[in-house]
């Protein structure tokens, strides 16, 4: 399909008519959804499922406004709901099956959090919810109308995703994304990484996160293309997996394109593929250069956040890239302020490390509640919470989080810095670094590390040699002041379903120390 295609099909497009012009204009297509069991769905039967389930849903009686959360595991399932329910111009708020059903007074607290009205789940609920809990296997397989839009909120209606941020750093945020503003962000996904009919990706990120929603299944959907889902990331058969699909894109965060970085004994890359998108966290410069050596696909780094419906800025698919950096923006204003001695909203020079903040239609003007209205200046710019800076030609650097920033005596330490170092290190799967108090400098700078094979088990001589390794590493990359007072070798650092590490659990006890090394 060519590009022009892409443009023309979705501006100022609902999302259901569009749903609707992919049917028909896709008729021949071999699927828009696959599985690893391989099962399939077609454009028309996606057609099919949303006018389905928009007659059964009626008896919901549930007002346009009230929303929906989703708690359903399967992700070929999960994707048909969610589309199906944002056709509908539904409110839906997508729910972590991992944890936020199995630990039991969570799901309550989640529930009151979003304002749900009701569930849709593949499973019976779980004790006294407080809300309607309706079943997937409820709904209809089939459905003899044609066109049932009127049965729910009418084709004016807007719906979107209600989303909680990660709560990397506090609290979680609540958020609403229209789903024109999600539709937007999707489209320039699909240009800027030139999807077009024939392109087939593979996505095994979460379907509750905004980056696989947006980027895996609505920019798809947009360019008229397939993806295949996958319940989580496989090490074993992957390239076979992706040989066997014809996938052309790879949609994955850090944490698997570390584990894709070596190729085991008979793996072959398919040739087919065009690139791999990393975004969600922090890429070392290190590991981009390692997976594409010894892999041979270009690496398309990518920022992005909820409140942006994704994405923010990337690396050109084509032209020069910068390693390091996550990109120009794409689709949406960024601009970098000057935090010393500057006045509100002045922006930093080229190179002059500031406050990260974002502007335009796909970013979001407000956080529900109460608590967060100082994130947002008077003109609408909306402060990332990331510290980074933007070089001559506007590609952007990410140096940390401003709440990050470790103060020793004075001297501001950015964490990613250090952690850029330290993957780079042979052997390092993960790394992260926070401050801890001292008496004297009042704040120092301390290294959490997670190395390949080791274990609770693993002799202490081998992990001598492997942090021996990693300490002359930070000896030659940085002066005593802003080098890790220590080393800390875990065996595993705690991480959100996307990779992004949980710092605010670390330095607690919570995380067990398997060994420890003075850094000099």
């Amino acid at each position: 399909m060519p590009a022009e295609r892409v443009r023309s099909t979705i501006i100022d497009t609902p999302l259901r008519a569009l749903i609707e012009n992919q049917s028909q204009s896709l008729a021949d297509a071999p699927y828009v959804l696959a599985a690893r069991s391989e099962r399939r769905v077609s454009y028309a039967q996606l057609e099919a499922r949303v006018n389905a389930w928009d007659h059964a849903t009626t008896w919901w009686n549930m007002a346009p406004s009230d929303r929906v959360g989703l708690l359903i595991t399967d992700p070929i399932d999960f994707a048909l709901c969610f589309l199906a329910l944002l056709a509908q111009g539904r409110w839906v708020a997508p729910m972590d099956p991992t944890t936020t059903y199995v630990i039991g007074p969570q799901l309550n607290s989640r529930i009151a959090n979003l304002r749900l009205r009701g569930v849709l789940s593949d499973r019976p609920a779980p004790f006294e919810t407080g809300v309607d809990w309706h079943q997937l296997s409820d709904l209809p397989r089939e459905s003899g109308h044609q066109n049932l839009s009127t049965h729910v909120a009418g084709t004016n209606a807007s719906g979107g995703v209600i989303l909680a941020s990660s709560g990397t750093t506090g609290t979680p945020k609540i958020m609403a994304l229209p789903t024109a503003q999600l539709l937007l962000t999707a489209k320039q996904v699909a240009l800027h990484n030139a999807l077009e009919h024939a392109d087939r990706g593979l996505n095994a990120l979460p379907l509750w996160h905004i980056n696989a929603e947006v980027v895996g299944l609505l920019a798809t959907l947009v360019a008229g293309a397939s993806l295949t889902l996958d319940d989580h990331f496989h090490r074993t058969g992957f390239w076979a997996l992706a040989d066997k699909c014809q996938i052309t894109w790879i949609n994955a965060v850090p944490a698997i394109i570390s584990r894709l970085s070596t190729l085991h004994e008979g793996e072959v890359v398919p040739p087919r593929i065009r690139f791999i998108r990393s975004a969600s966290a922090p890429l070392s410069p290190a590991l981009l250069g390692q997976f594409e050596k010894n892999i041979g696909v270009p690496v398309i780094e990518s920022y992005g956040m909820t409140e942006a419906a994704s994405q923010i800025s990337a690396n050109p698919l084509n032209g020069p890239r910068k390693i390091g950096s996550v990109g120009r923006a794409v689709g949406v204003a960024v601009r970098v302020v000057a935090m010393a001695n500057a006045t509100p909203g002045q922006v930093a020079a080229a190179n002059e490390v500031g406050k990260v903040e974002i502007k335009g239609p796909s970013v979001i003007k407000r956080y529900e509640g109460a608590g967060y209205e100082d994130r947002f200046d008077h003109d609408g710019w909306l402060d990332t919470g990331d510290l980074g800076y933007l070089d001559e030609d506007s590609f952007l650097f990410l140096v940390g989080r401003s709440d990050d920033v470790i103060n020793r005596g004075g001297e501001k330490i950015f964490p990613r810095e250090i952690e850029d170092v330290i993957l780079g290190v042979r052997g390092v799967v993960a790394a992260a670094v926070i401050s801890v108090a001292n008496d004297v400098f009042g704040q120092v700078p301390i290294s959490y590390v997670q190395l390949d094979g080791i274990s609770s088990s693993t002799p202490v001589e081998e992990l001598q040699i492997a942090t021996k390794e990693i300490h002359d590493a930070l000896v030659a990359a940085f002066s005593r002041a802003r080098r890790p007072v220590n080393i800390n070798v875990v065996a595993q650092l705690p991480a959100h379903a996307t990779g992004k590490i949980r710092k605010k659990d670390l330095g607690t006890g919570a995380v067990p120390v398997l060994f420890q090394e003075h850094v000099s």
